[in-house]
């Protein structure tokens, strides 16, 4: 009889054991959400991160940092990657539903301003910009180019590369209307690469040999300094920006192991391998 019982019991103790190693084996899932910006460089870092701990399974999508804000607004991501401050109409609507935002600064950016390869002109102030994307100048000949009309592409207005180059480059003035918006930072690149009247603006890190940086002057065309990480770093090239991920507070612990290492030594040397610039 006692026997009998033990044969009983062992199926359901193999049963027990079974589900206690499936919860030990339980990914702690995150997910980050926002800037096309910061998007190479969150993707590197999760990706490194996930390698070296397989308890962690880290999910990263584009879309602009507007849309990450939201989705954090929202409660659909744990982290916004953003390539700006918080705008004060975004604040007051966390500090609404009682959420308290983390905001944590994970590296610098040089916005560079492109152009196809074939474009003869290498440098631009910044109120050639400003006129170029207002509408006030439409031909590369009055900048010094080939008599060509100038095509101009810009990111979406949720993007936060969109909200900087309008506040800093084209010192809050509104775009021209024939500006073509673009989904996305890479799509602005093939665009810029395949049209040889076009210009556009992406972060440091999207740059590849498809299109040309230009020099931009911040002081009436005295000194023109080219788009680098050094030159990012050194505060000398003048289009320079902060980049950042943002959390709820409550979810502090969820989200440790990608902030913290982001900001470790090894995550900072990523920073730098993707075309940004380290905190340090």
């Amino acid at each position: 009889m006692k026997k009998q019982l033990l044969v009983l019991m062992l199926p359901a103790f193999a049963m027990l054991s079974c589900g206690g190693s499936k919860e030990k084996t339980e990914k702690q899932a995150i997910t980050i959400k926002g800037s096309d910006t910061v998007l190479p460089l969150a993707q590197m870092e999760a990706e490194k991160l996930m390698k070296q701990d397989s308890s962690i399974t880290v999910s990263v999508i584009g879309g602009g940092t507007g849309v990450g804000i939201t989705a954090l607004l929202e409660g659909s991501t744990d982290i916004a990657m953003a390539s700006r401050d918080l705008k004060t109409e975004e604040a007051l609507k966390f500090s609404e539903a009682k959420k308290e935002i983390e905001k944590v600064l994970i590296a610098y950016d040089a916005l560079s301003v492109i152009v196809h390869p074939g474009n003869k002109v290498s440098q631009l102030t910044r109120e050639q910009i400003e006129k170029i994307y207002t509408g006030e100048i439409k031909n590369w000949k009055e900048v010094g180019g080939e008599d060509l009309k100038i095509v101009a592409y810009s990111r979406e207005s949720s993007s936060g590369t969109y909200e900087y180059f309008k506040e800093e480059v084209l010192d809050d003035k509104n775009y021209a209307t024939d500006v073509l918006s673009m989904p996305a930072t890479g799509a602005i690149v093939q665009s810029v690469g395949q049209t040889k009247g076009a210009i556009g603006y992406v972060g440091l890190a999207y740059q590849t040999k498809s299109v040309k940086q230009l020099a931009v002057s911040y002081d009436e065309g005295k000194t023109f300094i080219a788009p680098s990480v050094a030159a990012a770093k050194d505060k000398t090239y003048p289009i320079s920006r902060p980049l950042f991920f943002m959390y709820e507070k409550v979810n502090s612990e969820k989200v440790k192991s990608i902030i913290d290492y982001t900001l470790s030594e090894e995550g900072q040397k990523i920073v730098l391998e993707v075309g940004y610039v380290p905190l340090k």
